[in-house]
């Protein structure tokens, strides 16, 4: 009887609807109760918040009131009510202080780490691009530490610094998918230490995961010295990705040190043939980039003219920058923008 019920094709799709239903259930219920845990952080927020003003407009208890709301609250329900916490719900609500603006689709965790960014562009930017990447936790604080907020916006111009905080990096262009410098500081690699170009290739297949996350949204790996034919000589590209939201190939041409006017003649041949002899209908003409330690801004410049748009010559760097550094790269006044 119970072999006849496991032969019963039935019996099978029984069993698969159920599985599936299931875990859609599991998903949705853990979306539910993360909606409304931070849902109910922001109204222990707000609670707080008008207890403190009573109609005054100032605060009459400060670090008291929330010693005692930690004490009381933590008696009455366990862990959650660390005195940081309910600081933290406070200044959730503080910063989001309209409902509809509360990133519903974000976890408590993620919310915390985006309270701890003082300027409201930068934190508005890794909002909208943890809700667009759908970046976990980790993911949020990799990317804040590496600053690439500071270092996509160093390239804009006020207009363009706003729009990346109101909407993330939207990637509609080439260009987009660049950034100046690329952090590899996952790569583990001592800054006086010396790598050959094969050793640094080997070090990114091995952190390939990292190394996406670095390159941005709509990556996929497609080979490394990757072969191709040209004049009866063999050639290899170093990396070879599919962007699938640009629908083209992306090849990277890795350099130890500076990329010389010669890497940039190099890409454009292989871009030319990528073009002309791998790309499928439908797909977009390839996009290259030199990443290289050091460039020379007047070599790239005449190297370039008259070059495909769509070649980049991009520094990497084995460190993160400071804040400190970038910012004065970027130096712009948050009131200024908004205005």
């Amino acid at each position: 009887m119970k072999n006849e019920i496991l032969k019963n094709d039935g019996y099978r799709k029984l069993v698969s609807h159920i599985s599936e239903t299931f875990v859609y259930g599991q998903q949705k219920s853990v979306v539910s109760v993360n909606y409304y845990l931070v849902e109910t952080y922001w109204k222990i927020g707000q609670y707080i918040v008008e207890f403190e003003q009573g109609g005054s407009g100032k605060a009459e208890y400060g670090k008291r009131l929330l010693e005692q709301l930690s004490k009381d609250l933590s008696l009455a329900h366990g862990k959650g009510f660390s005195r940081s916490n309910i600081q933290r719900m406070k200044q959730f609500y503080s910063t989001f202080p309209i409902s509809a603006e509360v990133p519903h689709k974000l976890t408590w965790t993620h919310c915390v780490e985006l309270l701890k960014i003082d300027d409201p562009l930068e934190r508005s930017f890794y909002l909208q691009q943890t809700i667009n990447e759908n970046w976990s936790t980790t993911q949020l604080i990799r990317q804040k530490k590496s600053s690439l907020y500071l270092r996509l916006a160093a390239s804009k111009d006020k207009e363009g610094i706003l729009k990346l905080a109101q909407e993330g990096q939207k990637i509609i262009h080439p260009a987009d998918i660049i950034r100046e410098p690329y952090i590899l500081d996952f790569l583990q690699i001592p800054e006086p230490h010396q790598l050959s170009e094969t050793e640094l290739e080997t070090r990114i297949i091995s952190q390939l995961q990292h190394f996406l996350l670095e390159m941005g949204k709509g990556f996929a790996f497609v080979g490394r010295q990757y072969r191709i034919m040209l004049g009866n000589r063999p050639h290899r590209i170093d990396l070879v990705f599919y962007h699938y939201i640009l629908k083209c190939f992306v090849l990277i041409d890795l350099k130890r040190e500076t990329a010389g006017y010669e890497d940039i003649g190099q890409m454009n041949m292989y871009l030319g043939y990528f073009e002309k002899e791998e790309n499928n209908e439908g797909d977009n003409p390839p996009i290259g980039i030199v990443l290289a330690r050091e460039k020379d801004e007047y070599v790239v410049e005449y190297a370039m003219h008259n070059i495909s748009s769509r070649l980049f010559v991009s520094k990497y760097q084995l460190f993160l920058p400071t804040k400190e550094e970038l910012k004065q790269i970027l130096n712009y006044d948050t009131a200024e923008i908004y205005k």
